[in-house]
């Protein structure tokens, strides 16, 4: 999941994007955190829309990791005692 908030300035009477915040919110096994860390660190750089805007908009990204668990489903399973 993400969230983007995108500050804007008045420049000659025209609205004008100048900053750009990206939150990104992943659930990711505790074994895979470093992996995640290092791709925030270097994906910028590979993406087009980044290298497109970086020089007119200053982008910057945040990354939050959650451990994922495991959920535990009980319920009736067609048990039935007598």
């Amino acid at each position: 999941m993400s969230e983007t908030v995108g500050e804007i300035e008045l420049e000659d009477n025209v609205l004008v994007i100048r900053r750009i915040h990206v939150r990104m919110k992943l659930k990711a096994e505790e074994s895979e955190f470093e992996t995640a860390k290092r791709v925030h660190g270097i994906f910028a750089d590979k993406c087009p829309v980044y290298r497109t805007l970086k020089s007119a908009i200053q982008i910057t990204t945040e990354l939050s990791i959650e451990a994922e668990t495991e959920e535990l489903i009980l319920g009736d399973q067609g048990q039935h005692g007598g």
